[in-house]
């Protein structure tokens, strides 16, 4: 499975961005996917995930402002960010499980395949 994800780059508070991350390859041992973020001097940590019925999970730093969705048709998942703050600053990183309960992949540790990371900066 690979994972290409694009969509990052510098914005200003207050400001969208978009990140896609497209799946390719072996897609049939994929279920749910996520979002993670890693700010310098920081752990990765879970932005959002969605499964394949399409629940979804947002962490609370990011609720109301992000949201995660996925077209299956497609193979993509979607990240629309929103309210941006200097905070949300990290390079994001897409992810695929194999799992699909979203209580069980909360974990980076749960993720089976990882895309690049795309640098979001928020930043005036």
């Amino acid at each position: 499975v690979q994972l290409q994800a694009s969509g990052g780059g510098l914005v200003q508070p207050g400001g969208s961005l978009r990140l896609s991350c497209a799946a390719s390859g072996s897609i049939f041992s994929i279920n749910a996917m996520g979002w993670f973020r890693q700010a310098p001097g920081k752990l990765r940590e879970l932005v959002a995930s969605v499964n394949t019925g399409g629940d979804t999970d947002h962490a609370e730093a990011v609720k109301g402002r992000f949201t995660i969705s996925r077209d299956n048709v497609q193979n993509t998942v979607y990240l629309q960010m929103s309210s941006l703050k200097p905070e949300d600053t990290a390079v994001y990183y897409c992810a695929a499980s194999q799992r699909d309960i979203l209580s069980t992949v909360r974990n980076s540790m749960t993720y089976d395949y990882w895309g690049q990371g795309t640098q979001v900066t928020v930043s005036s």
